[in-house]
């Protein structure tokens, strides 16, 4: 699944969060997008699958705009997507089974042997065998955000958007998701694009690295290209050192 932001540009009153973004994701690839808080990583994976539109400038899926589509057209593009949240978003009053269930009996005709068979294989995958009548409050951080992923895997996306994947989670966990993340995409392939701010663990994970600053993609390359950046900004963000142009103002 092909996405192009052009010149993306996106204000909430006075506050312009994307100033210009442009950025080709890779297809077929793993893409972070990191930056410090605040930056906009998320208003752009909400561009990503339509629940912000741009005030200027294009998020293309596909080639085609995504602010173009009506109301049917963005949920057929959505079926090809899956997304992890950052604390899973899992639905509190149903148990782990049917929130994995859910796109499945909302979006396929599929029968329900057909979705058992689906749903315990997403949940073996992620290590969640056996767990299916759980409840969320039941579950552990990691359990959570293991459990949304395979909600977010059981329509078989072309493209995955992974928000933050690591929040909350303690490095070794972090760790743990990153791997299965990994193990994942080489299983099945795909477009993954994912939001951190992780530079030790989560940027391993990707083939490509894309800093956001002040509104605007400062520079776009593999990992070892972004630790070796000239830029001051790029440097500093990734060897995390004090003396650069981010501040805590």
């Amino acid at each position: 699944m092909q996405v192009v932001a052009d010149h993306l540009r996106k204000q909430f009153d006075a506050n312009v969060v994307l100033r210009d973004v442009c950025l080709q994701i890779p297809e077929g690839e793993v893409t972070i997008i990191m930056g410090p808080s605040g930056t906009g990583k998320s208003v752009f994976l909400s561009h990503i699958i339509g629940l912000l539109m741009p005030d200027a400038g294009s998020l293309m899926v596909d080639g085609r705009p995504v602010a173009e589509r009506n109301q049917k057209e963005l949920n057929e593009m959505r079926k090809r997507m899956g997304m992890l949240f950052q604390d899973g978003a899992l639905f509190s009053s149903i148990n782990l089974y049917d929130n994995v269930a859910l796109p499945l009996r909302k979006h396929t005709d599929l029968s329900e042997t057909k979705i058992r068979e689906i749903v315990r294989a997403r949940l073996k995958e992620v290590g969640l065998a056996g767990a299916e009548s759980r409840m969320p409050s039941q579950l552990s951080g990691g359990m959570r955000k293991r459990a949304g992923l395979a909600r977010a895997l059981v329509m078989d996306p072309e493209l995955l958007l992974f928000d933050e994947p690591d929040s909350g989670l303690d490095p070794v966990r972090t760790r743990l998701l990153c791997d299965l993340i990994e193990d994942t995409w080489r299983a099945k392939g795909g477009t993954y694009v994912i939001v951190s701010h992780d530079v030790v663990e989560v940027a391993k994970t990707g083939h490509n690295i894309a800093i956001l600053w002040e509104g605007e993609v400062r520079q776009f390359g593999t990992r070892q290209q972004l630790f070796d950046s000239a830029d001051p900004f790029v440097h500093q963000f990734m060897h995390g050192t004090a003396d650069g142009p981010l501040t805590m103002d």
